[in-house]
């Protein structure tokens, strides 16, 4: 039986793979899990994103928690970093964030965080799923007057807006900016955070009506704010993918900022000003060759985590480390929040911006982004690591590193939220590039959809 939670959470198709009573026996065992034996009943936040099938997850989630004598406070529609910046704020125990992120509308998820704000770690995720499978026991639940309640909290969004006003040291008004919120969190937040900073906005994607979201917009569909940029000329556009915990920009030329050149961007700023802690950016083995050229020549350090955000904030607490993120758009400054926070970037790229003078084009020449091929191989979730121990496979893959281990590289990645493998070869010949990574998933999908 594959693992429950991947690389971000608890993640699958709403009401079929996810479905309330596995949301209940979470709740029920996170509950147990994150709380302990703390005096009274444990409080414990509860966002979502507006995926349709949020109002289920959300009842379901609520029960659980209920179940195992806790206090359920609903905040609604609530971007994740958002979420994990109220968990602090509002001293509560834990936190559960209901969202798959950029992943289409008929997906959901589960994001735990713990009192401090700060992701789970595999150990804590595999005692909550231990409890889910049944291998650990529950133990007696509470009945009568110490079974949970519920709470509400309708300021969470405008609490949140308040605390990201305070995150830069500028104002930001004559930019002119094109926001794409996905259909998702970001609707609630992102333009009037913009708007209370000057910025002169136009905005697309932000009527969610429970179907909507991610679909054709947002971080991972780029093609209406390179658009749009240029039609209105702006000086830059942001793209939020559903839960607003990514960014991705696109400049005034309509090239596409991502998370890696974002990184340079702020980490180069950061330095100048003796404010990037240990003169380290911290990156994963998903980032673009061009980041780390970069670093050598200006004296950055750059350490590579497994993807996925969390693998990075770990490797930030341990090193005591300021700016770390994926080339996909999550970006953490931990001076300001404890996860990628997709607002938060946004707004220390436009303060790049005003503080520069520059413009977004200017300032992502600081790096040059080697070429990149990625080709998604669908698979289903309990074959994506049998790659490894199929011949044919290996030696395809084999021949192709020996090709590019001089000017580029290949790396193969069963992905954390989807079910599929991440094919990506990294060089300077394109359709060379495109032809090795094509064979590598033409073999995958021939030999791992065969009958076991």
């Amino acid at each position: 039986m594959p693992r429950l939670f991947g690389t971000d959470g608890v993640r699958g198709v709403a009401g079929t793979e996810l479905t309330a009573q596995t949301c209940f026996e979470i709740g029920r065992a996170a509950a147990m899990v994150l709380t302990g034996s703390r005096p009274g009943k444990p409080r414990i936040l509860l966002g979502r994103d507006t995926r349709i099938s949020g109002d289920m997850l959300e009842a379901a989630l609520t029960a659980g928690f209920c179940a195992a004598g806790a206090v359920a406070i609903q905040v609604g529609v609530i971007p994740t970093p958002a979420l994990a910046w109220l968990t602090r704020e509002y001293q509560a125990d834990a936190a559960a964030m209901i969202s798959a992120s950029h992943n289409p509308m008929e997906y959901n998820g589960i994001k735990f965080f713990n009192q401090d704000g700060y992701k789970l770690d595999d150990a804590l995720e595999d005692r909550i799923e231990a409890m889910v499978r049944g291998a650990v026991h529950l133990g007696d639940l509470p009945s009568g007057a110490d079974v949970g309640t519920v709470e509400r909290i309708s300021t969470a969004a405008d609490d949140y807006i308040s605390y990201i006003l305070t995150t830069i040291d500028t104002r930001l008004d004559g930019i002119r900016a094109v926001v794409d919120c996905a259909n998702g969190a970001a609707s609630l937040t992102a333009p009037p955070a913009l708007k209370k900073l000057g910025v002169s906005l136009t905005v697309v994607h932000s009527e969610p009506d429970g179907t909507n979201i991610n679909a054709a917009c947002g971080s991972t569909h780029m093609e209406d704010i390179r658009r749009l940029t240029l039609e209105t000329g702006a000086d830059i556009g942001l793209a939020f993918d559903g839960d607003a915990d990514r960014l991705l920009a696109v400049d005034e030329l309509g090239n596409i900022v991502n998370g890696d050149q974002i990184l340079a961007i702020c980490g180069n700023y950061l330095k100048s000003r003796g404010k990037l802690k240990n003169d380290t950016i911290v990156a994963t083995i998903m980032s673009n060759l061009g980041l780390f050229q970069m670093a050598d020549r200006e004296g950055i350090r750059i350490p590579k985590t497994k993807v996925g955000d969390r693998y990075v904030l770990e490797k930030m607490l341990e090193e005591g480390d300021s700016l770390g993120g994926e080339q996909s758009g999550h970006v953490i400054f931990l001076e300001h929040n404890t996860t990628g926070d997709g607002l938060i970037t946004a707004l220390q790229l436009l303060s790049v911006m005003r503080h520069t003078g520059k413009k977004l084009s200017e300032l992502a020449q600081v790096m040059t982004m080697l070429p990149q091929v990625i080709v998604n191989v669908p698979i289903e979730n309990e074959r994506k690591y049998d790659y490894i121990d199929d011949a044919e496979i290996m030696d395809t893959i084999r021949r192709a590193e020996r090709l590019f281990e001089d000017s580029g590289r290949v790396l193969i990645r069963p992905s954390g939220t989807e079910a599929m493998i991440r094919i990506m070869i990294e060089g300077q010949d394109l359709p060379f590039m495109q032809q090795k990574a094509d064979e590598i998933a033409a073999v995958m999908a021939r030999n791992l959809s065969r009958a076991r």
